[in-house]
This record gives C-alpha cells, sequence and structure tokens, in this order.
C-alpha cells in the first residue's frame, strides 16, 4: 500500500515562504500524476494545485495562482509545494494525494496533512 507523508508545514508570517514536501513510498510514483488540497477549519477540502507524471503539465486554483508552485522529483518519489507571498486566508491542513486532476474525487490516496498557519 502507497503511502504519502507530509512535512514542512509551520507558522509564517504574512508575506512569507514555505516549502511542503510529499514523500511517496513504493515504485510507481512516476505514474500517477500528483496534487495538494487544503482545508482549513470548517471549511470543505480545496484543490490547490497538480501535476502531471512527467512534471510537463501544472494547474492551479484561481486564488494561488502566480504565487504557489507545484513541482516534482520523481527520483525521490517527491512532490513539492512552494508557497510564496503567503496570506492569512492560506491557514489551513494542506493534503497530497495521488492519481487525479482537479477534483477531490479523482485522487486514491491521501496523506495525512501538514499544517501551516500564516499570521497577520
Amino acid at each position: 500500500q502507497v503511502q504519502l507523508v507530509e512535512s514542512g508545514g509551520g507558522l509564517v508570517q504574512a508575506g512569507g515562504s514555505l516549502r511542503l514536501s510529499c514523500v511517496a513510498s513504493g515504485r510507481t510514483f512516476s505514474r500517477y500524476t500528483m496534487g495538494w488540497f487544503r482545508q482549513a477549519p470548517g471549511k470543505e477540502r480545496q484543490f490547490v494545485a497538480s501535476i502531471s507524471r512527467a512534471g510537463s503539465a501544472t494547474y492551479y486554483a484561481d486564488s494561488v495562482k502566480g504565487r504557489f508552485t507545484i513541482s516534482r522529483d520523481n527520483a525521490k518519489n517527491t512532490v513539492y509545494l512552494q508557497m510564496n507571498s503567503v496570506k492569512p486566508e492560506d491557514t489551513a491542513v494542506y493534503s497530497c494525494a495521488r492519481k487525479g486532476l482537479t477534483t477531490a474525487a479523482e485522487y486514491d490516496v491521501w496523506g495525512q496533512g501538514t499544517q501551516v498557519n500564516v499570521s497577520s
């Protein structure tokens, strides 16, 4: 069973930067698209970004476009989310997931998440 483990969350001031990582177990990482989602308290899970298998295509939610960058290193079984110019409304638990595009229902394996808190 594939496992996804996120890291890199924490407390950051508004306008600052943070890089999240998600490491996948197993040998099939490069076969799947990967995505990042977030969920704030009392709110529904929200799509953030996704990336194609080779990393040649990326997709972003309008709310993060131009500020966040998704990338992957298939040799390291890792997908990243570089978060720049963060805002208090970016505060959420960020989770990575496997296989989908922009809709949560498309994804089949999820990590436990890492908390990101942005102070104003």
